[in-house]
């Protein structure tokens, strides 16, 4: 366990600062777990298949390309050709170009607005 020492008038407060290895291990575990789960399931998507979904972020691709990334059932989307203006929380329509070979996410065309 880190422990933080702070001088309080004259005295020594001791404060236990494992909760926060804690919280990022568990975040850890949780973050494998889902990642696990979705190994294990069917895409909700399928190839050329066209879906909306709202932007929870924007992304470098690895080609160098802007990316929105979001989701449809937990299942995450790449979105590229995303114009400057998409900003997180926009909705887009795209369409499915590829799925990862560990079935957990997919490239996608930004297609437009939905």
């Amino acid at each position: 366990m880190l422990e933080l020492y702070l001088v309080v008038g004259g005295g020594v407060l001791v404060v236990g600062v494992a909760a926060v290895a804690l919280r990022r291990a568990s975040d850890a575990s949780e973050s494998r777990r889902a990642h696990e789960a979705a190994q294990e399931r069917e895409p909700p998507v399928e190839l050329g298949e066209t879906c909306d979904f709202g932007v929870a972020e924007s992304a470098d691709h690895h080609a160098g390309a802007r990316v929105a990334v979001g989701k449809v059932e937990g299942f995450v989307l790449f979105a590229e050709d995303v114009p400057d203006g998409v900003e997180v929380g926009d909705v887009i329509r795209a369409e499915v170009l590829s799925v990862d070979r560990g079935r957990t996410s997919a490239d996608a065309r930004m297609l437009g607005r939905a």
